[in-house]
């Protein structure tokens, strides 16, 4: 008779094994190994030992779970890592170059905004950038009336004002940009004659800064193709002058 309990208790303990474990099945297991052991042969202890080690894997697997995956609400999308986008490279809308063999003929650029009485220029920088040289002219309070760049001359020579006498610039061609409603003395403070060192652009002087208008004569070398355009964030007119080479 005490065979038969212990056998529907052992029974009763690898059922429970499959399903959550239950707080009275350690008692069991304990009563059942208590009861009767002179009945019981090796074989009966061995089951017992194997149904307690079973109950404590079970234990164990599900309290730490390693096969546990983190839930994900339904209809719910999982957020992808954020990942490094390269910026774009801004497209060059830069004009083309433009060649003119015609002397005092004067390319028109339209400013960008409307304009003060007097637009004070407040840096003039050069470059040099292996196709083209460049020129740059800020302004600290918006943009000029009116700027013209006249066609690449034969010679490097300028004529001032309003002293009238000229002034040879390095470089074996010349190029005249005049702006009206500027000056060039309220904020700046910079050279009036520079010297680049460029191969193309070689020299860069004022010849006139007088009521208003101010001219700068450009000394370059090659044919003196060139284009002009505004920049803005700061206000600035921007003049690249074609190497020979290309």
């Amino acid at each position: 008779m005490g065979n038969e309990n212990f056998r529907d208790d052992l029974n009763r303990v690898f059922d429970q094994v499959t399903g959550s474990p239950s707080p009275a099945l350690s008692d069991r297991v304990r009563s059942a190994v208590a009861t009767e052991p002179e009945a019981r042969g090796p074989y009966w202890i061995a089951a017992v030992a194997a149904a307690v080690i079973a109950v404590l894997i079970v234990g164990v697997l599900f309290v730490a779970n390693p096969l546990r995956r983190p839930s994900v609400p339904v209809g719910a999308v999982p957020t992808p890592s954020p990942s490094v986008v390269a910026s774009p490279t801004p497209t060059d809308n830069l004009p083309p170059f433009t060649c003119s063999a015609q002397d005092s003929v004067f390319q028109q650029t339209t400013p960008p905004q409307p304009t003060p009485p007097v637009a004070y220029i407040s840096a003039v920088r050069t470059g040099t950038h292996g196709t083209y040289d460049r020129i740059t002219v800020e302004f600290a309070n918006g943009v000029p009336h009116d700027v013209q760049v006249g066609a690449p001359s034969s010679t490097s020579s300028f004529t001032t004002s309003p002293k009238g006498d000229t002034v040879t610039l390095k470089g074996d061609h010349g190029i005249l940009v005049v702006i009206h409603g500027a000056d060039l003395h309220t904020s700046y403070n910079g050279s009036v004659d520079i010297v680049t060192g460029y191969a193309t652009l070689a020299e860069v002087r004022r010849v006139e800064d007088f009521e208003g208008v101010v001219q700068l004569g450009l000394g370059v070398n090659g044919g003196g193709c060139y284009r002009a355009f505004w920049l803005t964030g700061p206000d600035r007119l921007v003049i690249d002058v074609q190497s020979a080479q290309t």
